[in-house]
């Protein structure tokens, strides 16, 4: 069974229009940081939602509020091209009790001619008998039915619900036949990306802008090494010329969670000269809650200055720092001298392979079996964890349920170990496993 990759909604809309507040009551209770992740703490950008059995990536492209009406409309034009860029569909946000003004109209222009689909969502109506003159005065933006929505007061969310998933692309036969590795190459802003891309690529140039889904401004590019073919899915574009760190780091994390989504495995690009950083973090943060391989590359290890002991310090240090994904394979390349850079197609097959591993039940239950007798489950109360039986549900990233008597006494902790000892028999190595506890009483 393939995967599908989840389609991408983005809210655009002036400050104050209500983004938040929609993002945040369509995220549910789901925004809160993912409590078994130590390390990552990230910004409400993005968020996963499920509508009729749909599932899709919401994106709040809001963020800074400016206080200017100029600076006010650049930055609108600014999410609108960043929703362009990443979204499948765009929520375009606009306010009843402001009444239409001329920004909307602004953005609405640039929002059409991207000929992505964009649904006009006009909020705070919270009476809509009395309301829905001013409802209509939104036609006015040539944007097809205004839909009458109350985020505060969860008003008329479902219909317009049902016309976003309403345009999430059919996953098309080309795109269930691509069998290629798909490595999406992410990291902060000058790290080297493009240049290990190019340097990867040598002649064999091949800027493939035909693809179903690749309309956006990632540019995927196909490289063969020893005879096998590889997409790469480039996160570097679009220079942004904001001033503003927040919002070119905004900029920068809905251009990775739309990379991420499409990839198999992620490669993480790091500066050597510069150091992991928090921001390497939370770029990394993404591709992990996605269940993604994971490579860390440091690039620009050339240029420092060495001893027998620096591989081992910048190693602890990026290994502290992302601490959250312990399995991540690391390599030391340089994108000028291409040092390494062949290591990096095999590390990418071994991590695909792990990613899609399968492990037999009956072997994961030995596992579990030695494991619970090495190490008693704990007890809370005078009650002991029971596990009875583990077996693994799917692939990429390998994911396993197991079944207890008592969830609540599944500590974090507990999960770790198991997961450790079913790493030391397969290894695992570049993925992420994720378990599943499942509560059964004694007899079942």
């Amino acid at each position: 069974m393939k995967k599908k990759r989840k389609p991408i909604v983005a809210v655009v809309g002036r400050p104050n229009v209500g983004k938040s507040t929609l993002f945040n009551v369509l995220a549910g209770e789901r925004i809160s940081i993912v409590k078994d992740t130590p390390g990552i703490t990230r910004d409400r950008i993005y968020a996963d939602v499920e509508w009729l059995n749909q599932k899709f990536t919401l994106i709040d492209t809001g963020g800074i509020e400016p206080d200017s009406k100029d600076i006010i409309l650049s930055q609108m034009r600014e999410q609108a091209e960043m929703a362009i860029a990443a979204a499948d569909v765009i929520i375009f946000l606009v306010d009843v009790k402001q009444g239409l003004v001329d920004s909307d109209m602004q953005v609405c222009t640039i929002l059409r001619k991207s000929a992505k689909p964009v649904i006009l969502a006009v909020n705070k109506v919270d009476n809509p008998a009395k309301q829905m003159a001013d409802v209509y005065e939104f036609y006015n933006l040539g944007m097809g039915d205004p839909f009458a929505i109350s985020a505060a007061n969860r008003l008329g969310l479902g219909e317009m619900l049902d016309e976003v998933i309403k345009y999430f692309p059919e996953d098309s036969d080309e795109d269930e036949e691509d069998e290629r590795p798909k490595v999406a190459i992410v990291g902060k802003p000058n790290v080297g990306k493009s240049s290990i891309i190019n340097k990867l690529i040598g002649e064999n140039r091949v800027i493939v802008s035909d693809i179903a889904g690749t309309t956006r401004d990632a540019v995927d590019t196909e490289v063969t090494y020893n005879h096998k073919e590889y997409v790469l899915i480039d996160t570097a574009g679009l220079r942004r010329k904001s001033k503003i760190k927040e919002e070119l780091e905004r900029f920068m994390i809905v251009r990775t969670v739309a990379a991420v989504e499409r990839a198999d495995v992620v490669v993480l690009v790091i500066d050597a000269e510069e150091g992991v950083t928090e921001q390497d973090a939370k770029i990394a943060g993404v591709a992990h809650e996605r269940g993604k391989g994971m490579i860390i590359a440091v690039n620009k290890w050339d240029a420092v200055e060495k001893d027998d002991k620096t591989m081992n310090v910048f190693t602890k240090k990026v290994r502290d720092t992302l601490s959250f994904m312990p399995y991540a394979e690391m390599l030391f390349v340089s994108a000028k001298t291409g040092q390494r850079l062949p290591k990096l197609f095999e590390t990418i097959d071994m991590v695909m392979e792990n990613h899609a591993l399968r492990v037999q039940t009956g072997v994961l239950n030995e596992i579990m079996t030695e494991a619970v007798a090495m190490q008693q489950p704990p007890t809370d109360k005078g009650k002991r964890l029971k596990l009875f039986y583990i077996t693994q549900v799917s692939v990429k990233p390998p994911t396993f349920v197991i079944f207890v008597n008592d969830k609540e006494l599944m500590h974090f902790s507990y999960t770790r170990y198991i997961e450790n000892r079913i790493r030391d028999a397969f290894g695992f190595r570049g993925t992420p496993l994720h378990f599943i506890i499942r509560e059964r009483k004694e007899n079942e």
